[in-house]
């Protein structure tokens, strides 16, 4: 229990007497010198006043706008009055990966959007509180990992990005006996491969698997789904398994010069950047050069930022909507923006233009207008005739999506049913049509939120439990 002295005010006024006030942040001249996480912490005298502005609301909107229900107003009234351990305890009863969730989740879009205090102050500070309780509790060896009672069952799960180590966490501390298996070499799936060290520190996620490791939960690595390991062998020797791999088939243009030198699909870049596992393309070297992304997300925020710190002499974002319709985080935007990306919105690629060395050289653009809104906030853009312009490229990295990787047809896992997207299907209890097998994350729903791969798992952990000793007959 922090013992700093905060300075108070009463719990309804709070807000208006106490500023808004962020993570610290390195400068952005500083920052794109390195991949080092680019914000630092609270102390705990600040962590309780920022805590304190949370007017305890009888019916809490954050929760509603959180994909975990997290028990927000409980742990700001406990971090207000310095009981860090006692908050990071709640925050751990609704999610299993809080501190992660606390650096890459789009607060603005969730729990802060939807915090009362918009449109009379700034939102409370929720995901770097939730940032701070939790680092506070794993430097206090308050998430320490410990071996359950062993029950008799045992669980497969293939994947371990945020589905894949949430079910595990679940069933591990549950007595299951949990084995991981992955095609990567390194654990975490993109929180590690894909996500840059700027906004995630892999040390963060190594943390969270060694908590596992020390559950019992064991990781078989480097083994290729459906090559390596077959379906049948997997139900034959585990009594469950959960399928909880991500979506990473990259959509690509379909304009002409798609496939000249120099295009590259974007997390294809950001996982040679990002790690020294090898991949799918040869060393891609965007020093000196004019780097074009295409798209408006997250991912587009990431390549942008992490081209700038692999020294690309400009890097633009190009996108067919506008800023205020962008799919990614506003922070990850304004991030960009200080760190020297341009955006040029309302604008669509007709082609991209190559040399005779079939390298690319530039884009033939054409601007976009925006049609009236939908109930997701979006509308429908057209091209506008008579406005199209080039502009001049070394580099463009493609930020478009992802679609789930279907299972080859002669792999038996081919056998579990997929909509016509690829996506698995699954039903309430989140087990696919093939009995005993469960599903969840992205490779169900799509790309999503860290958040919802976390829901799903944890749903997922409790139906086969549920599913294992109704079998049994306890």
């Amino acid at each position: 229990m922090s013992t700093a002295t905060p300075q108070i005010f009463p719990a309804k006024y709070a807000w208006r007497e106490l500023e808004h006030q962020g993570l610290p942040k390195r400068s952005a001249v500083e920052r794109v010198a390195d991949f080092l996480e680019i914000y630092g912490s609270y102390d705990e005298v600040t962590a309780r006043e920022q805590a304190s502005r949370c007017i305890q609301c009888p019916e809490p909107s954050c929760v509603a706008g959180c994909p975990l229900g997290n028990r927000i107003p409980e742990w700001m009234l406990l971090t207000a009055e310095g009981q860090f351990l006692e908050a990071a305890a709640i925050s751990h009863s609704t999610s299993n990966l809080p501190e992660i969730c606390a650096r890459i989740c789009p607060k603005d879009h969730l729990c802060e959007g939807m915090c009362i205090l918009n449109g009379k102050a700034e939102p409370v500070s929720i995901g770097a509180l939730e940032r701070f309780i939790n680092d506070y509790a794993l430097a206090h060896g308050a998430v320490a990992g410990g071996v359950a009672p062993a029950n008799g069952f045992s669980v497969a799960v293939c994947g371990s990005g945020p589905a894949g180590l949430t079910c595990a966490d679940e069933l591990a501390k549950r007595g299951y006996a949990v084995t991981v298996f992955d095609t990567k070499l390194l654990p975490g799936g993109l929180l590690v491969n894909g996500i840059p060290a700027f906004k995630l520190e892999k040390s963060i996620v190594q943390r969270r698997i060694e908590i596992l490791q020390q559950r019992g939960v064991v990781f078989r690595l480097g083994v290729t789904i459906g090559r390596d390991v077959t379906l049948g062998e997997l139900r034959a020797r585990f009594d469950a398994v959960f399928l909880g791999f991500g979506a990473q088939k990259a959509r690509t243009l379909e304009v002409p010069g798609v496939d000249l030198e120099g295009v590259v699909q974007g997390l294809a870049f950001l996982i040679q950047k990002n790690t020294d596992l090898p991949w799918e393309i040869p060393p891609f070297d965007v020093c000196g050069k004019r780097v074009v992304v295409l798209g408006g997300g997250d991912t587009a925020m990431d390549c942008l930022r992490t081209a700038i710190r692999c020294g690309a002499r400009e890097a633009v974002c190009l996108y067919r909507r506008d800023e205020a319709t962008m799919p990614g985080s506003r922070q990850e935007y304004e991030n960009a923006i200080e760190e020297g990306a341009q955006f040029v919105f309302l604008t669509a690629p007709v082609a991209l233009l190559g040399s005779h060395h079939d390298q690319v050289v530039g884009l033939r653009l054409i601007r976009t207008q925006l049609g009236a809104a939908d109930a997701s906030g979006r509308g429908p853009f057209r091209l506008q005739a008579g406005t199209e312009f080039e502009r001049e490229a070394d580099c463009v990295l493609l930020a478009l999506g992802f679609d789930p990787v279907s299972f080859p047809p002669t792999s038996d896992f081919s056998a579990v049913a997929t909509s016509q997207r690829g996506s698995i299907i699954v039903d309430a209890n989140q087990m696919t049509n093939i009995p005993g097998v469960f599903a969840g994350g992205d490779i169900v729903r799509g790309p999503s939120l860290v958040g919802h791969a976390v829901r799903d798992a944890r749903k997922a952990a409790a139906q086969i439990q549920g599913y294992l000793l109704g079998r049994d007959g306890s």
